[in-house]
């Protein structure tokens, strides 16, 4: 087996005391759980190594060593593009099913559709949607322009799939669920950099697969999967270009006669990392992401803290005496640089459609408004178009904060994460079904998350704050910062029309917790001596024992959550099922 517990892990950043003797507010913490880590390599602790399976597991499997070896490797790929495949299966089977415009399928297949034709979007007719269902080829894109609340990147994304496979439900939902799938793959891969472990980068991909929120919204043609995949597409870069930071203070940092890396003030607070491309990616993935819907830019703002909070503790561990001073001197500048004006240049070249269609009789809602309305002024010095925008924005922004009307479905963000008020995509109700009750059948399209997951995720996320607050563990750190970034706006605006669907930007965190505190769980082999060799510990002969019940719990708990999403499974796709059997799903009364 692997060594997969949290501790078995150099994990914590680089904020922390190494020194033999803890500080004050150290032992005063101790009451709550801290305890501060033994001396670990300074190389370790820059580049935490990953874990890999036991021998006694290959050998129990029969498999000779160099196979094992090869076996090792590909699985860092190998593992997530499995995992990313059965997801892929899940998520397109059927995916044309059902064929309606399901919820606000209705604004976007069709804002697509005028995107990707004529470059804006446009005035559809009422109760057209029958039509489109029935014959697309007899329904023509309106060329009057039509006013919408969220900028243009994931209809651009959507009406992708429109063009490929047609304006049907199928063509509209299919690059939605392409994203999901490489969501998957990508968290895999994240959570094998954030754990060092492939095993946990694995199930947190897993959990993301199964999850019901993530899988109804990867087969709906909404813009909220879109956002979290370029959301979670900036944190697995900021994550790499946090690692290649780390191999550059490594790299320059001086060796000693024994060959051990040591600190060194000096190199600690003057090295320039230079070039960055990774952080360039996250702010490209950023401007996509509120390029999307504006709630991007929250977590623009908290991505960019943590990536220079991540900066501190690499100078500090590297020897820094004051590293937020070195930070400000060296990485501030170019961290703003390489995030926010790149995300403010991709977002507003996503508008580019907008932009450079002005014909008199052909174009996007506001585009003339700097030549007509907004004739004079002391910003006339702007492009036209520049002004329009702006405009355009400001009037979107005061659609937002002023959205009131209430909504059957619409809930408070404090509900989410125990589910209380899932959405009704999509509901039929079939008479004459001879295997229910009551006669009836009923099929159903709703967006809520797998309970047992959901449920799991409060304890995970509490076990998360704890390990952030008095263990310094800078993953747990970035898990909750990555929850925060996408929930915790969303408090400033309870009088707002909202939404449980929204919550799917922060679903991948949610696993990712609820995979660290399975880690937690499992704990290191004891035959491994990974805790000894980290000198976290000595060899615990009663280990094993611990380790069997902590494999045990979490096995059952995994099952579980797949079972869940396994009964769940016809809410999800919109199976039709007796009526008593729909009852029986409906586990609390506010979810019908």
């Amino acid at each position: 087996m692997t060594s997969t517990a949290p501790e078995a892990r150099q994990g914590q950043d680089a904020g922390e005391q190494h020194g033999p003797e803890p500080t004050s507010w150290q032992q005063r913490l101790r009451r709550f759980g801290h305890s501060p880590r033994p001396g670990i390599g300074l190389r370790e602790r820059l580049i935490p190594p990953y874990t890999r399976p036991g021998n006694q597991l290959w050998a129990v499997l029969g498999v000779p060593p160099l196979l094992a070896d090869r076996l090792v490797r590909w699985s860092a790929w190998g593992g997530p593009l499995l995992v990313a495949a059965v997801a892929g299966v899940l998520r397109f089977w059927k995916l044309g099913s059902p064929h309606a415009v399901i919820f606000d399928e209705t604004y976007y297949a069709k804002d697509s559709w005028a995107l990707i034709n004529q470059g804006y979007e446009g005035a559809w007719p009422k109760d057209v949607d029958k039509l489109i269902l029935n014959d697309p080829s007899q329904v023509p894109v309106p060329t009057d322009p039509g006013y919408v609340v969220h900028p243009p990147v994931g209809k651009w994304i959507i009406g992708l799939g429109e063009q490929m496979f047609g304006f049907t439900p199928f063509g509209w939902r299919f690059m939605v669920a392409v994203l999901g799938t490489l969501s998957v793959l990508m968290l895999c891969r994240i959570g094998r950099r954030l754990f060092r472990s492939t095993f946990l980068g694995c199930l947190a991909g897993l959990l993301l697969a199964v999850d019901g929120l993530h899988f109804v919204m990867s087969r709906t043609a909404l813009l909220d999967l879109v956002l979290m995949f370029f959301v979670l597409a900036a944190f697995g870069c900021l994550l790499i270009d946090r690692d290649w930071a780390r191999r550059r203070f490594a790299a320059a940092l001086p060796v000693d006669e024994e060959g051990v890396l040591r600190p060194d003030a000096g190199v600690a607070e003057n090295l320039r990392l230079g070039w960055r491309p990774w952080r360039i990616a996250a702010g490209i993935s950023l401007g996509l992401a509120f390029g999307t819907k504006w709630n991007g830019l929250y977590i623009l703002v908290a991505f960019g803290l943590m990536t220079v909070l991540w900066d501190v503790g690499a100078r500090r561990t590297a020897g820094a005496v004051r590293p937020y001073t070195a930070v400000l001197r060296r990485d501030l500048v170019p961290a703003f640089v390489s995030t926010v004006p790149v995300a403010i240049v991709t977002y507003i070249a996503s508008w580019t459609g907008w932009i450079i269609r002005n014909d008199p009789d052909r174009h996007g809602y506001y585009r003339d408004w700097a030549a007509t309305d907004g004739r004079g002024g002391s910003w006339t010095w702007l492009p036209d178009w520049l002004r329009s925008l702006w405009h355009y924005e400001n009037q979107v922004y005061e659609f937002h904060v002023n959205l009131t009307s209430g909504h059957t479905y619409q809930s408070n963000p404090w509900s989410w994460i125990v589910l209380g008020r899932p959405v009704s995509y999509f509901y039929e109700e079939q008479n004459g079904c001879t295997t229910s009750a009551t006669g009836k059948c009923a099929r159903e399209v709703l967006a809520i998350g797998t309970p047992l997951l959901w449920w799991a995720a409060c304890f995970a996320l509490a076990y998360v704050l704890w390990r952030w607050v008095f263990r310094r563990d800078w993953r747990a750190g970035a898990i909750a910062c990555g929850v925060a970034a996408g929930w915790v706006p969303w408090f400033l605006y309870q009088e707002r029309t909202i939404f449980l669907f929204y919550a799917v930007v922060f679903v991948p965190f949610l696993c990712l917790a609820v995979t660290m505190m399975i880690g937690a769980m499992l704990g290191p082999a004891a035959n491994s001596g990974a805790r000894y060799e980290l000198g976290l510990a000595k060899p615990d002969p009663s280990g094993e024992r611990r380790r069997t019940l902590g494999a045990v719990a979490a096995g059952v708990l995994v099952l579980l959550i797949i079972w869940n999403f396994i009964y769940f499974w016809p809410l999800y796709t919109g199976t039709p099922i007796p009526e008593d059997s729909w009852r029986d799903r409906m586990w609390l009364d506010t979810w019908i």
